[in-house]
């Protein structure tokens, strides 16, 4: 894990699948895929839709933050350690994702992309 500009950071090939993952892209973005059993939260919606996130987060596990590229959920992992959560952002977000080879799906299951 490194920690540039401040942010804690993991790399997608070192997340599990069990890995509690949050995506804050917009909903468009989730629409074309995403990765199965992530929590979505688009950034524009965070702060009024928090306790989703609180009810559904592992009381004591980390929360895993991704986005397209990495710089919204950079934002959105920044604004949870101020609010005490074990939070970290995905680095490279879900291109690295999907250039590595970890599942993207539509929510039929069906074969998805990243937008």
């Amino acid at each position: 894990m490194s920690f540039g500009a401040g942010v804690p950071t993991v790399e997608v090939g070192d997340l599990k699948d069990d890995d509690f993952l949050v995506d804050v892209r917009e909903d468009d973005e989730w629409q074309a895929g995403h990765a199965e059993g992530a929590l979505h939260i688009p950034i524009s919606e965070f702060v009024a839709r928090y306790g989703e996130l609180t009810e559904a987060a592992p009381q004591d596990g980390r929360v895993h933050v991704i986005c397209r590229s990495g710089g919204r959920s950079a934002q959105v992992t920044m604004y949870l350690v101020q609010q005490g959560i074990d939070a970290v952002n995905v680095d490279g977000g879900m291109q690295v994702w999907a250039a590595v080879g970890r599942p993207v799906v539509t929510d039929e299951g069906e074969q998805g992309f990243v937008l």
